[in-house]
């Protein structure tokens, strides 16, 4: 009897110690995980965006890149990254980098999207991960930046062959070399800093339409009465010197611009130099037109009187006829009035036809700030034509 009471109280007690012991590693377990970290090598780490970085450079922004990888093996919110990178590429000046592409793209983990089968493959597996894969390549193709094979192997280690991003990447291979040396204009990549040289450019563009164009350049400086020191880059064919000196001097001759042409990202402002279009006493006869095509076999009645006419040229339009085209430096009424007295050497008929300039300029917003007072903002539009 003795022993039986003995061995309750031991069993009891070593219930006790193990129940104790239970409550004390549990709460070791529950513990916050800052009680197992060193102060000492315990460091704060900032977390940067490309908003902050002050030095905005491509080694900065490959830096990012590297930093966002190594930071986690597991590399969360990956997506979230490589949207905020696609947005700052502009001021990065990187928006044009097939490297930096190559770089964002590889920022996604590998192996993880592949489908194993075919309705993953069909119903976009990892929807997210692939949207964001083909807005990168969108993005690229809009910028003109064609990828190489190197991204192909990325894509396709990372969405498999079945993924939508690499039907998308074949698609670009595909137009892309096809539409990028198509234009008969070609721009230098990138396109040149200095506006004149631009200007040059966007004149030879303009006055193609006819092949006896000649380009000429003038210095305001030659004018004695100008004001500015500035260049004028004019266009200007036989054929319509011929129309001007058919112009009546009765009517107006006008000076109209500015108008915009873009060369890659940059634009050139030209104007025009225009009378009224010419009325036509006849009906001019489009030759792609079938939808009424004679057969003369079939034709019974007597064919309609025809008469010789002049075809009008090129130069000749519908909302009036075009004698000459120019660029200046400065886009002002001065160059443009220069412009005109370099004109009238070559074209004399000039001198005897009034001349109008009707410029146009954007409204513009002044806003004038007195004190602290909201009540003395005013805000004034200047409309100049």
């Amino acid at each position: 009897m003795f022993h039986r009471r003995y061995l309750c109280q031991v069993l009891k007690y070593c219930k006790y110690k193990c129940n104790a012991s239970q409550n004390e590693a549990a709460r070791i377990v529950h513990t916050s995980s800052r009680f197992y970290c060193d102060n000492k090598e315990n460091k704060v780490q900032v977390q940067m965006n490309f908003e902050n970085i002050e030095k905005k450079t491509k080694n900065s922004y490959l830096d990012m890149i590297d930093i966002f990888i190594g930071r986690d093996v597991h590399r969360r919110g990956h997506v979230e990254f490589i949207y905020s990178a696609m947005k700052n590429m502009q001021s990065f000046n990187v928006h044009q980098d097939l490297t930096v592409y190559k770089a964002l793209i590889d920022v996604l983990p590998k192996g993880k999207f592949i489908p194993t089968n075919m309705f993953q493959a069909e119903f976009m597996h990892y929807p997210k991960q692939q949207q964001c894969a083909i807005d990168l390549l969108q993005q690229m193709e809009d910028n003109g930046v064609m990828p190489d094979y190197e991204m192909e192997d990325i894509l396709l280690n990372i969405f498999g062959k079945r993924g939508y991003p690499l039907r998308k990447f074949w698609r670009m291979m595909y137009w892309m070399p096809k539409f990028k040396n198509l234009s008969p204009w070609p721009v230098p990549n990138p396109p040149p800093n200095d506006s004149f040289e631009l200007a040059k450019l966007a004149i030879a563009r303009i006055s193609s339409i006819d092949i006896q164009s000649q380009m000429t350049i003038y210095h305001t400086s030659d004018i004695a009465d100008s004001i500015e020191d500035t260049w004028i880059v004019s266009a200007q064919s036989p054929i319509q010197k011929v129309l001007l000196e058919e112009h009546n001097p009765k009517q107006p001759i006008y000076v109209e611009g500015s108008f915009r042409v873009w060369l890659r990202n940059e634009s050139v402002n030209y104007f025009i130099l225009r009378t009224a279009a010419k009325v036509l006493d006849y009906e001019i006869e489009d030759t792609d037109d079938v939808s009424n095509i004679k057969v003369p076999f079939f034709n019974i009645l007597p064919e309609e009187p025809k008469s010789l006419s002049t075809i009008p040229s090129v130069h000749e339009q519908e909302d009036g006829v075009i004698y000459a085209l120019c660029a200046t430096g400065t886009s002002s009424k001065d160059s443009l009035l220069s412009w005109v007295r370099h004109l009238e050497k070559v074209n004399p008929k000039l001198t005897e036809c009034p001349i109008v300039f009707t410029l146009k300029s954007a409204e513009k917003e002044l806003a004038t700030f007195q004190g602290n007072n909201d009540e003395d903002e005013t805000k004034t539009k200047i409309d100049e034509k």
